[in-house]
């Protein structure tokens, strides 16, 4: 077995919010910053493109004309994939020689399935997309926004770098999702949150311990300026403080350690070296689908099929 080491990056950085071809030309930009400073693998914040829907942290609102403006603006911003925004984030890769791991609002491109999915979308170094997963269940205020994924694309990725995978915020605490990555030999974990409070970090460490993986979690920073000027809720703004995610990006190891931040209250890019040997070193103690597992006793049954809407059938 051969062992390798490479440098990762987490971006925390803010997007064009609500822009969505200009969000893709700073997170190209970002690609080039990245792998310039010998970055190979490069992951950005959860639904970076274009932006995370922070107004529904504020309540519900029925039949509210600005909100449903504001829903059919969101949607008119959001990705395709493929399509012409993955295209740019495909040949940035390609050209930087970077994996590129990617928070998006993705709709569907064939265009019958009107509802955005919270996803998170894998580029390989050659520019191809390896896959994608959807958020299986979006929390509490999200479900105004999101609709619910599957385990179809709960995936771990054979590449150059390692066995990739990822979740999104907080499906790290759904312990049978956890456990699913880990069995299909995950090496690089990307966990994308829009922000990281104190308990995030805690599930970020918990998650490379518990499974002895590096973990590259990469978190948002938005301030209220930010916002556009057309912005349809904007008196909401008032209410709210200047910096409304702060970040809380950080590079952590396989025992659970920091090895790059977290960084808090502005933009920047993490850096950290990432040697799988570690991986071998700290199983030693615990591996949880290995000698730490009792499968004689527990058993994890997934539905990997895909959502079917319509099934058509003859009758005789």
């Amino acid at each position: 077995m051969e062992y390798i080491r490479f440098k990762a990056a987490a971006v925390q950085a803010a997007p064009v919010f609500l822009e969505r071809e200009a969000t893709v030309e700073k997170a190209c930009g970002l690609i080039r910053e990245a792998a310039g400073e010998g970055a190979r693998l490069i992951v950005f914040p959860e639904t970076w493109i274009p932006g995370y829907p922070v107004w529904t942290h504020g309540p519900a609102r029925w039949e509210h004309e600005p909100t449903k403006r504001l829903y059919a603006r969101f949607y008119r911003q959001c990705v395709t994939i493929p399509g012409p925004a993955t295209d740019s984030l495909c040949e940035a890769a390609r050209d930087c020689g970077a994996h590129v791991v990617m928070g998006v609002n993705e709709i569907d491109a064939g265009g019958l399935d009107r509802t955005i999915y919270n996803t998170l979308l894998f580029i390989d170094d050659r520019g191809n997309i390896l896959g994608k997963h959807r958020k299986i269940t979006p929390t509490y205020h999200e479900r105004l926004i999101w609709g619910a994924g599957n385990a179809e694309g709960m995936k771990v990725y054979e590449t150059s770098l390692g066995k990739l995978g990822g979740l999104i915020c907080w499906e790290h605490w759904v312990p049978l999702a956890r456990y699913y990555l880990y069995t299909q030999g995950e090496q690089i974990h990307c966990a994308v949150w829009p922000v990281a409070e104190e308990m995030f970090q805690v599930a970020c460490r918990h998650y490379a311990h518990e499974g002895r993986v590096f973990v590259i979690s990469a978190c948002s920073y938005l301030t209220r300026e930010m916002f556009p000027e057309d912005f349809e809720l904007a008196g909401d703004l008032k209410k709210k403080t200047g910096v409304i995610f702060n970040g809380g990006s950080a590079i952590i190891g396989p025992d659970g350690h920091f090895l790059a931040g977290p960084a808090y209250d502005t933009e920047t890019i993490l850096y950290a070296d990432i040697d799988t040997q570690t991986i071998y070193e700290e199983s030693q103690k615990l591996d949880v689908v290995g000698h730490y597992s009792r499968p004689d006793l527990f058993r994890l049954l997934v539905n990997k099929k895909p959502k079917r809407y319509v099934e058509e059938m003859d009758w005789e």
